[in-house]
This record gives C-alpha cells, sequence and structure tokens, in this order.
C-alpha cells in the first residue's frame, strides 16, 4: 500500500489504525464537567502516538477523559465538537478503514520524490550522507523520532534516526561536524531553521541536484521524504524564523 509515494507495510498500517481510530479514544474536557460525570483525569495512558492522532497538547486547564463511542454521547453536543480535531470511530470508517487512513496521512502533505533521484546523485553522496538513501521515503515505527535525528542519521549517526532529538545534543553535532556557511546546490548542506532567540525549530540537508531530505514533524504520519529543494523551504517556513546554513566539514 502506498502513503506519500512510500510502500507502507501491513503491520504499521495496522498500527495506523489502532493510532487513528481507537476503540477508546481521548477527549478534552471541563475540569467540572468531569467532576459532574464522575470521569477520571487520566494522562497516563496517552501515548505519544494518539498524542500526535488527536493533537493532544497544553491541557493544564482541562481533564483528559477516556471514552467508548457510546459513552462519548453522554458529552454536551459542544464540547464534541470543540476538541482539537474530529474523532473518527471503528463503526464509522468501517468498510474502508485502510483508504481513510492514508487520506488522513496524505491531507495536505507532500509526496516524498525519492524514486526521482538518479542513481548516479545516489552514488556521488555515498560516502557524504551514509544513512540518506536509506532513510529516503519511510514512515517512522512511531512517533517520536524527528527531523534532528533524521539528518544526523543521514550523515551517518548510528541510530539517531529513532531518537527524539533534543536540541542540544543536535547542536552539539553541528559544533563538532559542521562550518558555517553552505549552497543549496551542493550536497551536504545542513539547512537549520532559528526563531528569533536563535533555537533551532527544523534541520534538513541538500543531497544535491536540487534535492533535499527532511522529516517534516515527530508524529507517526511524518515520513523522512526527499522533495525538490525549492518545495521543501517553502513548506518548512515559519513566521518568525530564518533560514541558517552550515556545510559538512
Amino acid at each position: 500500500m502506498l502513503a506519500l509515494g512510500i510502500e507502507v507495510p501491513d503491520d504499521l498500517i495496522s498500527r495506523w489504525l489502532g493510532w487513528f481510530a481507537p476503540h477508546v479514544q481521548p477527549f478534552v474536557i471541563p475540569l467540572d464537567l468531569a467532576d459532574s460525570l464522575d470521569l477520571d483525569d487520566d494522562r497516563n495512558r496517552l501515548t505519544p502516538e494518539v498524542r500526535d492522532t488527536f493533537c493532544l497538547y497544553g491541557l493544564d486547564a482541562s481533564a483528559l477523559v477516556w471514552l467508548s463511542e457510546d459513552d462519548a454521547r453522554r458529552l454536551p453536543v459542544s464540547v464534541r465538537r470543540s476538541q482539537p480535531v474530529p474523532h473518527h470511530w471503528p463503526t464509522s470508517i468501517a468498510g474502508r478503514a485502510v483508504e481513510t487512513v492514508i487520506k488522513y496521512v496524505e491531507k495536505g502533505r507532500r509526496p516524498s520524490r525519492h524514486g526521482e533521484v538518479a542513481p548516479a546523485t545516489w552514488g556521488a553522496i555515498a560516502s557524504m550522507l551514509p544513512g540518506a538513501r536509506r532513510l529516503a521515503g519511510t514512515f517512522p515505527r512511531r512517533s517520536g523520532p524527528n527531523c534532528f535525528g533524521t539528518v544526523m542519521a543521514a550523515c551517518g549517526v548510528e541510530g539517531a534516526e529513532d531518537m527524539w532529538m533534543l536540541r542540544e545534543p543536535f547542536e552539539d553535532w553541528l559544533a563538532e561536524h559542521t562550518a558555517g556557511g553552505g549552497h543549496d546546490d551542493e550536497p551536504g548542506t545542513v539547512l537549520v531553521w532559528r526563531d528569533a532567540d536563535g533555537a533551532a525549530q527544523h534541520a534538513a540537508v541538500t543531497l544535491g541536484d536540487v534535492w533535499g531530505l527532511h522529516k517534516p514533524s515527530q508524529g507517526w504520519m511524518s515520513p523522512t521524504k526527499v522533495l525538490a529543494l525549492g518545495d521543501l523551504k517553502y513548506s518548512a517556513r515559519a513566521r518568525g524564523q530564518r533560514l541558517h546554513r552550515r556545510h559538512l566539514r
């Protein structure tokens, strides 16, 4: 099965469905409503994958409760409609579950163009970016792996692609293995988007021949993909951030 131009194995599709449409799902509700319905505020059940599916961030002033489809009907309609994202139940997507989750993964996202990269281009960067070809056009097995780890793994850091790489180790790696400056038309230029305070917010690496590699987010639905460099830079743009370049030593 293809999603965003990437072959997705059946076992991963099954995991996607478990995260996208579980039988019991989280709802963000006011604390007083949770008390009146005798519902527990239970955040310990929240996995990174379900958090990213239901966009459950910044919950300090609300309760997080877990409900079946029948139990969810006890909530006021206004509360159900105010959830961060719509809920999809197994019953509502029965008979088209795979198509529905793939449509969700693809919505608003550019497909990976790793299949268009010339063999000569891959060959030319094999020693400089030893992990790039292996990572290009792959989905993570879970939520967590992010752009910083992806860039480091493409450059040969073993295991980095499986980590939620924090800024500090990424910055340490940049300082040790790269130098300031770089050119977009050359392979091995690390692109780093920084906010007004200088904190790194996103990173990618050029492959040469107008291609770049990045992982847009830490979510399970976000693959490591190849884009034309212009499309990659456009998709990574964010208000208040500036693009900086460094090159591999």
